[in-house]
């Protein structure tokens, strides 16, 4: 796999299954990829482990962890622990949406972008199967991208930034089948909510379910449910 060391990106990865295979798209796409997590007060801040991971399997040339505390925001049960992460699907925007988390994490990766004069951003957003948050959409990524080229100097001097999320028009299954042709070892991805603290997932939140649905419609199992909680690791 080659990468042009001109051609940079900045990859916002959470260590979960879409943001993974969303780096992975971007490396086989011969991009010199600049990884990017944030601390968020995330309930599930394990996940950061499997970031690390999957930025050292795919050859990101850095990967950056910003501590950016959102607890003080509230209003998420990923953020707030006396709000409980539901156990079932419910109509609208459920309460584990963290108020404006991808605009904010996208600012923070043009930032970034501008500094080392990298002009695409990749996000693992996808509006099919998912949770119904309003920053996965395509009408949010594309006004987004307008910001961007009307906030930066790049943008204004003719060096326009792009947004891309591969992903976005997948269902949960394609994007597995995806990533498994690109090499995607989804055995150390954590999707859950509420994971325990050695990352085994709950398997009742709406990312478990949605997770669950991607791999049996995709007629697989999900290798990071061959985890044997005795002995701390993956069979």
């Amino acid at each position: 796999m080659c990468v042009d060391a001109e051609r940079r990106a900045i990859v916002l990865l959470s260590g979960g299954l879409d943001s993974t295979t969303t780096l992975a798209w971007a490396r086989h796409e011969s991009y010199a990829c600049y990884a990017l997590s944030i601390d968020y007060g995330q309930r599930h801040a394990v996940e950061l482990a499997a970031a690390r991971q999957a930025a050292a399997a795919w050859g990101a040339v850095q990967h950056q962890i910003v501590p950016l505390d959102m607890r003080w925001v509230g209003g998420s049960a990923l953020t707030d622990r006396a709000i409980e992460v539901p156990v079932h699907s419910s109509k609208g925007i459920p309460v584990t949406y963290v108020p404006a988390r991808n605009t904010i994490f996208l600012a923070l990766a043009l930032g970034w972008a501008e500094a080392l004069d990298a002009h695409d951003i990749f996000i693992g957003a996808n509006a099919v199967d998912y949770s119904g948050y309003p920053d996965c959409r395509p009408a949010f990524l594309e006004a987004f991208a307008a910001m961007a080229n009307l906030a930066t100097k790049a943008g204004v001097e003719g060096r326009p930034f792009r947004i891309r999320a591969p992903l976005i028009a997948m269902s949960k299954a394609e994007i597995i089948q995806t990533g498994l042709r690109l090499g995607v070892d989804y055995a150390g991805t954590i999707s859950c909510y509420s994971p325990d603290a050695q990352g085994y997932p709950c398997g009742h939140c709406d990312s478990c379910r949605l997770r669950a649905k991607g791999f049996a419609d995709a007629g697989l199992a999900d290798p990071a449910l061959s985890f044997d909680r005795a002995d701390g690791g993956n069979k």
